[in-house]
């Protein structure tokens, strides 16, 4: 089975006024991810905008980023759905694409109990021979998974990783204890990715990623070597970028970062907006201190 870890940017969807897939500009960026050093790419993530898009949209945009990646560093696709046989028809679709992984997520419209939710991950794992990375939200997810629902999900075969955005690292630890080897943990960008780090995280699946991948990539090579001064100085330095980007929507924000580097990714998908003249000197500002 693959191992996954390190840093895997939630890529960006670049999408044209018409709706089309712009394939060369997300496979540009994702051949500079992967020489700037990344270890994964991650498309219909978050900063993916997946919520906006139409299965046609997912499907080239998962495409486009296997074929730009051309084996060099695993691929993890995102699969979202309010219903289990639509993200059991998406998990198959890009694993035959080719993706070395899935990014399950699930979105709720009704509530949902532990039981409905917990048979909704095994299902995409059932349905697939590749590694599953379940992910966890509460900020934007109507169900969330407890700590027994993920003690669970970590005895699936298939099941070996969670992305957690809660924010809550004693969150992440109680996995780890709870869990053990059955599942290892990858922060969000939420948290501060050199702490979970420390407390036996493998790394991080961030959007911030996309604009700072060397200075992310040499954050997780100094916690690898156990250097934490060093990275806890890093750490703060690039702790910057979050919190500029928790004042923003953040599609707008890596977007606008992104094309502030010269890659033309459009806007974010309406009903989302562009960021402001005065916001985008913020982010401009922000890169610019960080090099």
């Amino acid at each position: 089975m693959t191992d996954f870890h390190g840093v895997f940017p939630y890529l960006v969807s670049p999408i044209d006024s018409d709706g089309q897939v712009r394939t060369d500009v997300l496979g540009r960026l994702c051949d500079d991810l992967i020489k700037s050093g990344v270890h994964g790419l991650t498309p219909l993530g978050s900063t993916g905008e997946f919520a906006y898009l139409n299965r046609r949209q997912r499907a080239a945009i998962v495409q486009a980023t296997i074929e730009a990646a051309q084996g060099r560093v695993p691929v993890v696709a995102g699969v979202a759905s309010t219903a289990t046989v639509d993200a059991v028809a998406q998990a198959k679709s890009y694993e035959k694409l080719g993706a070395d992984g899935i990014l399950a997520v699930l979105e709720a419209y009704f509530p949902l109990k532990d039981a409905q939710i917990e048979s909704y991950f095994t299902a995409i794992a059932d349905a697939v021979d590749i590694p599953v990375v379940i992910y966890t939200n509460p900020q934007f997810q109507r169900s969330d998974l407890t700590l027994d629902v993920v003690a669970r999900l970590a005895r699936h075969p298939r099941i070996k990783y969670i992305k957690d955005a809660s924010t809550n690292t004693g969150r992440l630890l109680s996995i780890m204890n709870r869990c053990g080897d059955d599942i290892q943990v990858f922060s969000a960008s939420a948290h501060i990715p050199a702490a979970v780090m420390l407390i036996g995280g493998v790394g991080w699946m961030a959007g911030p990623a996309c604009i700072i991948p060397k200075q992310s990539v040499a954050l997780y090579d100094l916690c690898k070597a156990g250097r934490w001064d060093d990275a806890l100085q890093l750490q703060r330095k690039l702790w910057r970028v979050n919190e500029a980007f928790a004042r923003f929507n953040l599609a707008a924000c890596i977007k606008a970062g992104l094309s502030i580097q010269g890659y033309e990714v459009g806007d974010p998908v309406a009903p989302q907006v562009a960021l402001s003249l005065d916001d985008r000197k913020v982010v401009e500002a922000v890169l610019r201190d960080l090099g």
